[in-house]
């Protein structure tokens, strides 16, 4: 009977954060939504920009959608290793399903 070794994972040291992006809800008037950015690489945060607005750019947080979008812009952030943080405007105990 031969002895197998258990399997190692390898623990990734964590990686400094690629980038910042903030996502500001400007009201109930089109467009709902603008994206600032204090640091990164330009044609990485262009790029989630693009993705992030493309999920949001008919939705205002009351929207049922907002939530299901908001949790895959958040995800979108996550595997691109930016911060993100969301600006609606509301308190945050108030904001609908903060994640």
């Amino acid at each position: 009977m031969s002895s197998i070794p258990p399997p190692t994972e390898e623990v990734e040291a964590p990686q400094p954060p690629r980038g910042h992006v903030r996502i500001i809800y400007l009201g109930p008037v089109a467009p709902h939504w603008e994206l600032e950015s204090q640091f990164g690489e330009r044609a990485l945060i262009e790029e989630f920009r693009q993705r992030a607005l493309a999920r949001l750019v008919l939705l205002p947080p009351h929207d049922p959608q907002f939530r299901r979008n908001r949790e895959r812009v958040a995800r979108d952030a996550e595997r691109e290793n930016l911060i993100l943080e969301w600006d609606l405007g509301i308190p945050e105990d108030e904001e609908p399903d903060a994640v």
